[in-house]
């Protein structure tokens, strides 16, 4: 990615936090297009045939996708000011005057329904500061909802509405998706309600760095669906409507789309709401690893004929694969039978199993192939 490239989450706020990137468009100039006439086609590529004009999927997947309003009480902020004078010296010692967010804080962004009782799925930046949420559903009825959980280091969090009979998405399988096909991102950018924009998955397992922290889950399927400041929380659905991600992110150089948008795999938001849900936490299992991809380089370092798969750089010795059995230098080529290239996909594949799981891996270690079930358990438990 070039060095002008920001990569942002999209819309904590109601904008873009950028990161270096330049002045965030508040005030969108918003322009009429002439009228032109619609053409509609009948494709195939692998499923039954489906409309271009996406129509279909849009009337599914709108009905699922909510806005969010996300506050901070004022009681809350004020709790942040004292809590603000012990880390702020100058507030500390010359009072409010140096304290440059007094007022209390709120943004806008997306939510989809999970569960017809009313969970429903976001981003963890859209409502990590907030303790006041207002959600207006695609019928304009509005509800108070509560926070369930969430979970910074995947940037997913759960709410819940008291609301039942609700139109709850169909999730897809993100394992099945393939680059080159089609995708629509549903949501409400510069709070442009039940807004749908289309474009083509580019990517699968894109680890672009945006979760600080060294337990971050980065394993993004990447589209040029155009996603912008409002969408974060949203859908991005497949031309059957089903969801396939949680629309997270955007790569830009100006804080709005500029070709590339980033959405959590609904395979993984499925795991991850789950223990939200049922927990208010999520319970992740523990491998211990530290991994690296491989390539050139590191293959002949290594003495080894091949350059895909995931080398093993160190073990955690209290660890999940440590305890299993696996080396240092030992090469992952598949999960559960899956193939594995990248760390990303390694990473993703652990954090959507579960503490007590068994997750075979296929390694290969001084030239043989080896298959090694690894019974998984969480960083304190043995």
């Amino acid at each position: 990615m070039n060095k002008w490239l920001s990569t942002v989450l999209a819309g904590a706020t109601g904008g873009i936090i950028t990161l270096g990137a330049a002045k965030m468009l508040e005030n969108p100039q918003i322009t009429s297009l002439p009228e032109q006439q619609t053409y509609s086609k009948q494709v195939n590529y692998g499923g039954a045939p489906v409309p271009f004009d996406f129509t279909r999927a849009a009337e599914r997947a709108m009905p699922a996708v909510v806005h969010i309003k996300a506050s901070e009480s004022r009681e809350a902020a004020l709790q942040r000011q004292r809590d603000s004078r012990y880390s702020n010296p100058f507030q500390y010692f010359f009072g409010d005057s140096f304290n440059f967010e007094q007022q209390p804080r709120s943004g806008t962004g997306s939510g989809v329904i999970f569960t017809e009782d009313g969970y429903i799925l976001t981003n963890n930046h859209v409502v990590e500061f907030a303790d006041e949420f207002e959600v207006t559903l695609h019928d304009n009825r509005e509800f108070r909802a509560r926070l369930v959980g969430r979970d910074p280091n995947t940037d997913m969090a759960v709410i819940k509405i008291d609301a039942n009979n609700l139109p709850a998405i169909e999730l897809g399988n993100s394992d099945e998706v393939r680059v080159g096909e089609w995708a629509l991102a549903v949501g409400n950018p510069f709070d442009l309600t039940s807004t749908v924009t289309a474009g083509i998955v580019s990517a699968k397992g894109r680890d672009i760095d945006i979760i600080k922290g060294g337990k971050a889950i980065e394993s993004f399927i990447q589209t040029d669906a155009a996603v912008n400041p409002g969408n974060s929380g949203g859908a991005l659905v497949d031309v059957n409507g089903k969801l396939i991600g949680i629309n997270s992110a955007i790569a830009t150089p100006t804080g709005v789309f500029a070709g590339y948008s980033f959405a959590i795999p609904v395979n993984l938001v499925k795991r991850i709401a789950d223990d939200l849900v049922k927990y208010g936490e999520y319970r992740r299992a523990y491998l211990g690893v530290n991994v690296a991809t491989m390539d050139t380089h590191v293959a002949k370092e290594l003495g080894i004929p091949f350059t895909q798969g995931v080398v093993i750089a160190s073990l955690d010795p209290e660890g999940s694969a440590a305890v299993a059995g696996v080396q240092e230098n030992d090469v992952v080529t598949k999960a559960n039978g899956k193939t594995v290239t990248t760390t990303s996909e390694l990473m993703e594949l652990i954090g959507r199993s579960k503490v007590g799981e068994t997750l075979v891996l296929n390694v290969m270690r001084n030239g043989d192939n080896q298959e090694i079930p690894v019974r998984l358990k969480t960083r304190n438990n043995n």
